[in-house]
């Protein structure tokens, strides 16, 4: 089979070198409207050749690695593809995209969210490995054919990847607490520190904890702000019982009860004996 992959950047460029030498690919094609993603994209072996969007059209397999609200634009590009090609998204959301889907294209159409990644973005940022052992969501297939639902099967399957099913609202819900949320609180946390009068005499003192909280707010803001956009009611609601919580922590601050503080925090650790 011919790969084409739309978007050339972490996801994009790590799913190029995880698909190369596969059994099932003949060649990856790669596509980036930024011309100097598709230099390092090619300096770096991440695509065999960089070629146009029309090339792209006649791939056998088309992934959208790019923002949500340009999955949505590109979609519409596409409504004159053969019926054998396969079209998957890879992006963080799911029910808008899914929603914009032309009805010609439904069933080349599978919806796709590898829950994987890393805070850096571009071609520089991929790697080989990122899909390995990872879970990849699928989202409301009743609506693909079964000949594209077997072939992203197949594809994901090859990279290393375990497959989850779930409808696209439920997966916009869950994401909105596991993904969108920490972001928000990343972003929120570094801005707190950045508006302080001498934010570098307080990273003077940054440890592990700080690091790993402030880390996701290094992540591209285009990416993320289209996520939060379109996935807003949801993003809304966990922000509203993340901050019901912070009120509570800080209510009890405020009043010295330290054992209800202590129970609060007690019952926050017993979540890692879920996971």
């Amino acid at each position: 089979m011919t790969i084409g992959i739309v978007g050339l950047g972490l996801m994009g460029g790590s799913l190029g070198l995880a698909l190369q030498g596969t059994k099932l690919v003949a060649k990856v094609l790669g596509y980036d409207h930024n011309l100097t993603n598709c230099e390092d994209a090619l300096k770096l072996n991440l695509i065999d050749e960089i070629v146009s969007f029309d090339e792209i059209k006649k791939c056998d397999i088309i992934f959208l690695a790019i923002p949500v609200e340009a999955i949505i634009k590109t979609l519409g590009l596409l409504k004159d593809i053969d019926k054998k090609t396969t079209i998957i998204d890879l992006g963080s959301t799911k029910s808008k995209i899914i929603d914009g889907v032309p009805s010609s294209i439904r069933e080349n159409f599978l919806a796709a969210h590898p829950m994987t990644g890393t805070e850096k973005f571009g071609p520089h940022a991929a790697f080989k490995t990122l899909y390995q052992d990872m879970i990849v969501v699928f989202c409301d297939t009743k609506d693909t054919a079964d000949f594209h639902k077997d072939r992203a099967t197949q594809i994901f399957s090859h990279i290393g990847m375990r497959i989850v099913f779930m409808e696209g609202k439920a997966h916009d819900r869950h994401a909105s607490f596991i993904s969108h949320l920490p972001h928000a609180i990343s972003y929120a946390l570094a801005n707190s520190v950045i508006g302080q009068e001498d934010p570098k005499s307080i990273l003077l003192l940054a440890a592990g904890g700080f690091e790993d909280m402030s880390r996701l707010a290094k992540s591209s803001p285009t990416m993320w702000s289209d996520i939060f956009k379109q996935n807003r009611e949801n993003l809304l609601s966990s922000l509203e019982l993340f901050e019901k919580e912070l009120l509570s922590c800080k209510k009890m601050l405020k009043e010295k009860k330290w054992e209800e503080l202590e129970e609060w925090m007690s019952n926050a650790t017993t979540l890692h004996k879920v996971l």
